[in-house]
């Protein structure tokens, strides 16, 4: 069973940065998506960003321009690279990674102090 493994949250201050990383376990075979999303407290999960097996892109509007995703395929590990971090970011953040079967982390805890 391949498992997904974040790591990179923590306590930041309004204006910082901080690096995710997510790695899998194993080999996943077919991957047509990594992804990013988060949940805050009382709130739904959003999409924060994707990369498909294009390379493109796409970004919730509240992200862009602040946070970038990117990949490396020969680990099977995606990033999310936050900078300009403000207090609303704050919620858990989880990877997905969409293959012949679909992956979710266990999900990291990003925390924005103002």
């Amino acid at each position: 069973q391949v498992k997904l493994v974040e790591s990179g949250g923590g306590l930041v201050q309004a204006g910082g940065s901080l690096r995710l990383s997510c790695a899998a376990s194993g080999v996943i075979f077919g991957i047509t998506a990594m992804a990013w999303y988060r949940q805050a407290p009382g709130k739904q999960r959003e999409l924060v960003a994707n990369i498909l097996s294009s390379g493109s892109t796409n970004y919730v509007d509240s992200v862009k321009g602040r946070f970038t995703i990117s990949r490396e395929n020969a680990k099977n590990t995606v990033y999310l690279q936050m900078s300009s971090l403000k207090p609303e970011d704050t919620a858990l953040y989880y990877c997905y990674i969409r293959g012949r079967d679909n992956y979710w982390g266990q999900g990291t805890q990003v925390t924005v102090s103002s």
